[in-house]
């Protein structure tokens, strides 16, 4: 077991002296660089500085050991990285001031970015989501067969969160090559180790997940860059996941605001006596691989490129706020052709006919597109929809997932990083806050970000009606209605389900698409049996007249069907929104204007439903039209009751008959 006592102890072995003298400056440039990083933030030149002094041994040891093309995912301590992949230094320094010649155009900082160019994926500030991106990454190699591994990062108190046994777990039940690296530094910002897990080492956990586990002195360069080359030769052969821990100190504060005081004095003495520049250095020196000259030599020249790379990014201006640039860079461009008029047969389709048909299609058609889901596979899903897929596409492409909805979210957007598409089915729509962080902070955010598509679709199976109480029946999709980066789609007929699916399967961008329980056996209708498409962002009006509008979308479209049925003189637009990001606003706007009366409805609870942003829409932008208050209903705002009766009494349908004709006689 490695410890703060054990020595570091350097091993030859085969290396040539240019290995030793990469893996020298390696180390010594992220050093260097940190040194004046800590100069310039007294000097209120930089913001904010995550240090990895004295754990630089780990970064580029494992950096240095990959090839090239295989994706690393680090995280706040990890500039090796980054120097290692040989990123220009004014890029980097841009990005630590904000500059458009970072990665991400001053809207994120740090090591938050990403960079396909050189293989990078950095870390959000939740620390665990990464690892399943991680894994995501590792499936699509593996599905390629392309001989790759990835390398994860995360510190001993990320390796806390929900993220890492759940993407551990799936990385082992599906063999991905993964490496796993823990920087165990002994403290989680203030808490030390023995708060946080209770294992003498890390190398134990991998035990539970029946991986290999290996412990190694994080201070040691030539033992991480052994260790690394020897696992990655092997994994690429024989894919599966290890759990590396790279055993090390953390020199400064979690970053330099909180300070070190937590943390006894002598801890600081011991393992300065193991810092990973100064031992490596006087041992090169020792084998006659250095001299004083060298060493000064190398460091001139690294310092050069030090203040060459500041230069230039100093002489950078900042970006300028462009309103429209910002709205536009949400999304990864994507211009969808409306063709759902497609010629050719129709066939008679219940709702969830209509979406196992589109899913189909889109497997046909994109043989890059992974499925997965909690039994979706030999089973067929918990409502069938994907019965009999893997016959036609195989176990690969359609998987069955461990009980890990955020590692699976994750696993999403690390396929999309490599090239492929994905679904992700939610077994109910209620079990999505499992996965909350991967959605609106990964998903939601990365194109806005670096830059970097989420080609996920996360299909979410919703609604009450069906005395499923309250964790099987929530209207939860007002919690993305609010989130930039997100689309959102809500069929209510058949021929919708299989259109929208379609176009979310093509769209590069995030969609979250809702299907309600109820409607799935309860309504069909014609459908096109061939191949098309609906755009985003346009409603359907289902009729007309003057006598007011009603919005509404899902199950509450057949809401209002049956109560415009059962009030024959009642003339009204009653619009479908179908999408809800995009809104089609020009289409309600245009219907207030003519009739200056609305009503929206949702299934929703009432307060902080879609339905009181609408309203203030409208509100906005045809008050001097309306004749009447812009109103609105919903469900009770109350968990959904199991019970039938008070199941009724929780959706808003009777509420809304009563506001309808209130609004009628206004």
């Amino acid at each position: 077991m490695i410890t703060a006592e054990t020595p570091v102890k350097y091993e030859r072995k085969k290396h040539k002296d240019g290995v030793l003298m990469e893996l020298y400056v390696g180390i010594l440039k992220p050093r260097m660089i940190e040194e004046k990083m800590l100069l310039l933030l007294r000097q209120g030149k930089i913001s904010k500085w995550f240090s990895g002094i004295g754990q630089e041994a780990i970064s580029v040891g494992v950096a240095s050991a990959l090839n090239e093309n295989e994706y690393i995912l680090p995280m706040h301590r990890n500039l090796g990285v980054f120097t290692t992949r040989k990123i220009p230094l004014n890029r980097l320094f841009s990005q630590f001031q904000g500059k458009p010649g970072g990665f991400t155009q001053g809207r994120d900082r740090s090591f938050h970015f990403g960079t396909n160019e050189f293989k990078i994926v950095g870390m959000i500030s939740h620390l665990g989501p990464q690892l399943g991106v991680a894994d995501g990454i590792a499936l699509g190699n593996k599905l390629r067969k392309d001989n790759l591994i990835t390398a994860v990062f995360t510190g001993d108190g990320g390796a806390s969160e929900g993220d890492f046994h759940e993407s551990i777990n799936t990385a082992a039940v599906w063999n991905l090559p993964v490496i796993f690296v823990i920087e165990n530094n002994g403290y989680g910002l203030s808490t030390p180790s023995n708060e946080q897990f209770r294992c003498k080492s890390f190398a134990d956990k991998a035990i539970g997940y029946g991986i290999e586990g290996i412990s190694i002195d994080g201070n040691n360069v030539l033992k991480v860059y052994e260790t690394v080359k020897n696992l990655a030769e092997s994994m690429r052969d024989d894919p599966r996941p290890v759990l590396l821990e790279c055993v090390t100190f953390r020199m400064r504060g979690h970053e330099e605001a909180s300070g070190t005081k937590y943390v006894p004095k002598e801890l600081f003495d011991v393992w300065g006596r193991k810092d990973p520049v100064s031992t490596f250095e006087k041992y090169l020196v020792d084998e006659g691989v250095l001299t004083d000259e060298l060493i000064e030599a190398t460091r001139a020249a690294i310092k050069k490129e030090i203040e060459e790379g500041l230069e230039i990014a100093f002489a950078e201006e900042n970006p300028t706020p462009d309103t429209a640039k910002e709205l536009r860079e949400l999304f990864s461009p994507y211009q969808c052709s409306e063709t759902s008029d497609v010629a050719g047969n129709r066939k008679e389709m219940r709702l969830i006919d209509a979406i196992s048909n589109g899913m189909k299609l889109a497997m046909q058609k994109h043989s890059n597109l992974v499925l997965m889901g909690q039994d979706i596979a030999d089973y067929g899903g918990v409502f069938k929809i994907t019965e009999g897929f893997v016959e036609l596409f195989g176990k690969d492409r359609v998987r069955n997932t461990p009980l890990c909805e955020s590692a699976i979210l994750g696993t999403g957007f690390g396929l999309s990083i490599n090239g492929f598409k994905s679904m992700v089915e939610m077994q109910f729509a209620d079990f999505v806050s499992e996965g909350m962080t991967q959605i609106v902070n990964n998903l939601a955010k990365s194109y806005y970000r670096w830059g970097q598509n989420a080609d996920v679709v996360v299909r979410m199976p919703t609604g009450a009606g069906v005395a499923a109480g309250p964790f099987h029946s929530q209207s939860n999709e007002a919690w993305f209605f609010k989130t930039p980066g997100l689309k959102i789609a809500y069929p209510a007929f058949p021929s919708d389900a299989k259109g929208l699916l379609i176009s979310a399967f093509e769209d590069p961008n995030p969609v979250m698409y809702f299907e309600h329980k109820g409607l799935y056996r309860s309504i069909s209708e014609e459908v096109p049996e061939g191949y098309y498409t609906i755009p985003f962002g346009k409603g359907k009006l289902l009729s007309t007249g003057t006598d007011l509008t009603i919005v509404t979308y899902g199950l509450g479209v057949h809401w209002a069907l049956e109560a415009l049925l059962e009030q024959p003189d009642l003339k009204a637009d009653l619009i479908d929104l179908r999408t809800l990001a995009p809104l089609d606003t020009e289409m309600i706007y245009e219907s207030v204007k003519k009739t200056g009366r609305v009503i929206v409805m949702h299934e929703d609870t009432l307060t902080g439903g879609i339905a009181g942003e609408i309203a203030a829409l409208i509100s906005e932008n045809c008050f001097s039209y309306l004749d009447a208050p812009v109103m609105r209903e919903g469900s009770l705002d109350t968990p959904v009751p199991m019970n039938v009766d008070l199941e009724h009494n929780f959706l808003p349908k009777e509420r809304f008959k009563k506001k309808l004709i209130k609004l009628w006689k206004y």
